[in-house]
């Protein structure tokens, strides 16, 4: 097992740099397995979810390349297998992304219930109800979705609920179907354009991108292309909240600001100095009281709840009483007994977590419950007193590229180590 060493106290400073989304890259290397010729992907970062999905798609027949520059060609044009096994599919909930792709180009899909993070109830029922819209013919048995379908045929669906990975699997889904397809209360977060973006340019024919109203005219075949997946928007915004806690000055690059409008709005509003370009954004947070925010998470353009446990620890450390609401997830303040364990006051009342404010933390040792969880509990030991042992931090490693050779270059007190 290994685990984190964080000794408080350490300002931080330099610049860091983003790697690819991993909630972008994950359904589009999903989304391979509809062209019928290779697709090569690049600023794909190098995470555990990322090598689950490329075993994933090499179990199912597809042919894997990957170059010194972590360049990654997909090869699925002689796919054999069209079975999503629970081995693989328990450790990482977006191989459901498997299901549409496999359904549209090959008409069967054999798929084991997803698994991923412990934050709350994450149904696929959005999934199975939209492809039996489209007419596939859909069964749960021993753990399995079974589904087919001699060719999917478009349809209007409205959502019940906004759902990224229900809106990228039935996008997918659709893009081979026949006629058109209406996705209504499609999700807009940047990762779902990504993958929109990514499959017209394979040949699909879609409108309404970056908006709740995806309309889909499904295309007889896609074929492979070169694509640059975006930058990791809350991998940039935990590194600035790193910043903050700090009372720190950095540069995060190769992000897209325009992705983190709700965020750095809060930075602002926290009392930091923010200044963007095109594809960087300063922090400065130096001789800076943090304020009290409140934050209450939303479907995007609002604020994401993968940062309501990063500022939940800027909240901590503020001049006042702040608050988060959670409204996506319903068991996502795992993170606060253990943050409670380092001296942290925080009152949590349903999906309401409340911090009076106080100026020091404890180094002790924690586990991280989720994968953002992981994120804060760093963020609480870069500025505790003493040392802190972050442990079960394969949690981490789904979602953050060498999180620890980062922040030891920004300055942070930080090591891996094996026991």
């Amino acid at each position: 097992m290994e685990r984190l060493v964080i000794t408080g106290g350490a300002k931080l400073s330099g610049e860091v740099e983003v790697s690819g989304s991993k909630n972008a890259a994950l359904p589009i290397l999903m989304g391979c397995v509809l062209a019928k010729s290779p697709v090569t992907l690049s600023n794909i970062p190098h995470l555990k979810d990322v090598t689950t999905s490329l075993q994933l798609l090499a179990t199912l027949g597809a042919q894997i390349m990957i170059d010194e520059r972590m360049n990654i060609t997909v090869d699925a044009s002689e796919l054999k297998d069209f079975t999503a096994p629970f081995a693989l599919v328990k450790s990482m909930r977006a191989s459901i992304l498997v299901m549409g792709p496999l359904l549209a180009r090959f008409g069967e899909a054999h798929v084991a219930l997803p698994g991923g993070c412990a934050i709350g109830s994450r149904p696929v029922d959005i999934h199975i109800k939209g492809m039996e819209a489209m007419g596939a013919d859909i069964r749960i048995e021993d753990g399995f979705i079974h589904a087919k379908a001699k060719r999917l045929q478009g349809a209007d669906i409205l959502m019940d609920k906004v759902t990224v990975t229900g809106t990228e699997n039935l996008l997918m889904a659709a893009v081979l179907a026949e006629g058109v397809t209406h996705l209504r209360n499609a999700a807009c977060e940047p990762e779902v354009t990504d993958l929109a973006i990514f499959l017209t340019k394979m040949g699909a024919k879609i409108t309404g991108i970056g908006t709740d109203h995806l309309v889909i005219k499904g295309v007889d075949e896609l074929n492979g292309v070169d694509y640059r997946v975006i930058p990791d928007r809350i991998e940039a915004g935990t590194y600035l909240a790193a910043a903050a806690v700090t009372g720190s000055t950095i540069t995060v690059s190769n992000v897209e600001p325009v992705h983190l409008k709700a965020v750095l709005a809060k930075f602002i509003e926290a009392g930091c100095d923010i200044s963007t370009s095109e594809r960087s954004i300063k922090i400065d947070c130096r001789d800076r009281q943090l304020n009290p925010v409140n934050v209450e998470t939303q479907p995007y353009p609002g604020f994401p709840t993968d940062m309501q446990a990063q500022f939940l620890v800027m909240n901590l450390l503020a001049s006042g009483p702040g608050a988060i609401r959670e409204t996506i997830f319903e068991n996502r303040f795992m993170h606060v007994s253990e943050l409670t364990k380092m001296g942290a006051h925080i009152k949590v009342e349903g999906n309401l977590a409340v911090t009076p404010g106080q100026d020091r933390l404890s180094g002790v040792t924690v586990k991280a419950t989720d994968l953002r969880a992981s994120a804060c509990l760093i963020l609480a030991a870069l500025v505790a007193e003493g040392e802190t042992f972050v442990e079960q931090i394969y949690h981490i490693d789904r979602g953050y590229e060498l999180i620890e050779e980062k922040f030891h270059r920004l300055g942070a007190n930080i090591q891996r180590l094996s026991h």
